[in-house]
């Protein structure tokens, strides 16, 4: 292969790329659908009723223009907002243009397709979980049980500088191996999960630690506001990765954290293992550390601790702080 063709292209060439993609309407409104959340071609050429052929074509110039990034889970490719330039040129014209973009409203109609979509991510995990919760602990043996990270948890947990330890909340608190240490911690836990079979298996354990202080509900995070709590604490642990848009579940989390809360995230590295999807359910294959970071700053949260280990079987674990500077006391 020639060294021409392992040479980026001009600046103007790549300025009118950039420019030949947003001259298209439809192209800017999936740059605004794209702003959070990842999406396959299928998906959004559901989102906005066209054929595949025609959403990949508006998916390739976008690419080409270096305004979507890809990733693939398993045999999906998600398509989602890429940054923005950090050459001077283009990072001018881009950053105004993102900015503009996520002003425009998106149509009820494409509104409620994007909350199809989001239902049947949500349906095909809650059924996972509805038809494995008995085998829980043998699917999380699989990639990483509580045990073998749960001292990097507590450890985070210990150093967090909250300024009151009132209430807490854990989403998706799976067999519950974490509630007793929250509630030795805290006045008042919560416990949310959109799963009835593995609230069952949490209060087991809330049951067998005699646990006074716990309350189990069931819902997700568009329950928050409807719940008002006002948590000093929030834990992710093992969760993010089957939620249909983690974007989103930091912004929910984020609203309901008091000032000077953190919000503690344990969650697999991004990985290649796609039989992590059929086994255990996951509709992400782990998340860069960057990925987290940009959620969490949409959120208006800042970052606290990281910790970062391997495992012997070749994942890896992030746990995470995040601290709302913004919120109010309760």
């Amino acid at each position: 292969m020639s060294s021409e063709n392992t040479q980026p292209s001009p600046p103007a060439e790549r300025l009118a790329a950039l420019l030949k993609a947003a001259a298209d309407p439809l192209r800017l409104e999936v740059l605004r659908v794209l702003a959070r959340d990842s999406y396959g071609v299928l998906e959004l050429a559901s989102v906005f009723g066209l054929k595949q052929s025609s959403m990949s074509h508006h998916l390739k110039v976008l690419a080409q223009a270096g305004l979507v990034a890809t990733r693939r889970e398993g045999n999906s490719i998600f398509y989602r907002r890429a940054l923005a330039s950090s050459e001077p040129l283009l990072g001018e014209v881009q950053l105004p243009l993102l900015h503009s973009i996520d002003a425009l409203p998106l149509s009820a109609a494409a509104q409620d397709q994007l909350q199809q979509v989001q239902a049947e991510r949500e349906a095909a995990s809650q059924r996972f979980f509805s038809e494995n919760a008995a085998k829980f602990r043998e699917q999380a043996d699989l990639i990483a049980s509580f045990p073998v990270y749960r001292e990097q948890v507590l450890e985070v947990l210990a150093q967090a500088q909250l300024p009151c330890r009132g209430q807490a909340l854990e989403l998706g608190p799976g067999e519950g191996e974490l509630l007793p240490e929250l509630a030795g911690r805290f006045e008042r836990v919560y416990a949310l999960d959109n799963s009835q079979a593995m609230l069952a298996q949490s209060q087991q354990a809330v049951s067998q630690a005699g646990l006074d202080n716990v309350e189990l509900i069931l819902g997700d995070t568009r329950r928050l506001p409807e719940l008002a709590l006002n948590a000093d604490c929030v834990v992710v642990n093992m969760v993010l990765h089957h939620t249909p848009s983690p974007a989103q579940i930091f912004l929910d989390l984020a609203a309901t954290l008091n000032s000077g809360g953190s919000l503690l995230v344990t969650d697999l590295c991004r990985h290649d293992q796609s039989w992590a999807q059929t086994a255990c359910g996951d509709l992400w294959l782990g998340f860069e550390p960057e990925d987290l970071s940009q959620w969490a700053a949409a959120a208006g949260l800042a970052e606290g601790q990281s910790v970062y280990f391997a495992l012997r079987n070749g994942f890896q674990i992030q746990v995470r702080e995040f601290i709302q500077t913004t919120g109010q006391r309760a």
